[in-house]
């Protein structure tokens, strides 16, 4: 259960004046080895950013990355208080804080896990339907820089994903898993973990062609959630943060603490059967199969032509 540390976090988030190097200072006395903080800034303003390592003991074992997606924690002043977007970057910082607490007990895994976000309390919002978005004071090639890193060799990508019409579920679900262009099969591996966490059959989240290319060809895409993809060789799988109605995500007030401890638990699990080569992503042979039949699709990495 992480549901401890999720409040921690989220008394640390949810204020006007949150500071990501006050979230750095907490998760380093908390055992984390390594945090970094970095201004970066955009048009639109500026953010924090994170970079975090929770160290393992084997030099050899598979790294995870975990990527918290948000255009910002707040949107003031035009909104009082924590809004819906929020929930990817709590559900990261709080498994940061679950795995460092549990390497200071003893429970170290066995490979590196890095965990990205950014803490922006007052980010933009834009226009979009169903409902609006949270826009961010960085732009997405920027968030990518900062987020995904070349060690990752495999990602969980989590994201509010709450202002559609295509899944209504409340709780979390997960994503067929991206790679390099391809959307592949649902790991069952993945799918397992997520029952066994939830209790409950799994639910799968649908993905387009158009969520899977960048923002910057201007194409309708579901939320942010699937941007890693683009910017990484690694296979992408989406964790989201998804309710039975559509909600802003500029909203208050949205912030469900049993669906975030819930997606933290299940990311959790996976960076302990992953580090342990026990949890596939993604078929390796299939996949070279698929790019021996039809080629590489890497230009659904890039914005298309012009």
């Amino acid at each position: 259960m992480i549901l401890q540390e999720v409040l921690d976090i989220y008394t640390l988030l949810d204020k006007a004046n949150a500071r990501g190097e006050e979230v750095a200072e907490y998760l380093r006395n908390n055992g984390a080895d390594e945090v970094m903080t970095t201004s970066i800034q955009g048009k639109n303003g500026s953010t924090d950013g994170l970079k975090i390592r929770i160290k393992g003991y084997d030099d050899t074992a598979p790294t995870l990355g975990i990527i918290g997606r948000l255009g910002g924690l707040g949107a003031r002043p035009e909104v009082t208080g924590f809004v819906s977007d929020g929930d990817g970057a709590l559900t990261a910082l709080a498994v940061a804080l679950k795995l460092a607490r549990m390497n200071k007990r003893g429970d170290q895994l066995p490979g590196d896990i890095l965990i990205t976000t950014h803490v922006c309390p007052d980010a933009p919002t834009r226009a979009h339907k169903p409902v609006p978005f949270m826009d961010s004071p960085i732009d997405m090639e920027a968030m990518n820089k900062h987020e995904v890193l070349e060690e990752m060799e495999a990602i969980l990508s989590i994201d509010t994903t709450k202002g559609n019409r295509i899944l209504n579920y409340n709780g979390f679900t997960i994503s067929p898993t991206i790679k390099e262009g391809y959307i592949l099969k649902v790991s069952e591996d993945l799918l397992s973990i997520m029952e066994t966490v939830s209790g409950k059959a799994a639910v799968v989240i649908p993905v387009t062609q158009q969520d899977i290319t960048p923002y910057s060809n201007n194409l309708y895409h579901i939320n942010s959630i699937f941007q890693p993809a683009v910017a990484s060789d690694a296979p992408v799988v989406g964790v989201a943060i998804t309710t039975e109605t559509a909600v802003a995500g500029c909203a208050s007030g949205a912030t469900h603490f049993a669906d975030i401890e819930s997606a933290g638990r299940f990311v959790v699990e996976v960076a302990k059967y992953f580090t342990s080569r026990q949890c596939d992503f993604y078929d390796q042979q299939e996949f070279k199969k698929l790019e021996h039949l039809y080629g590489s699709l890497k230009k659904f990495q890039t914005p298309g032509l012009n």
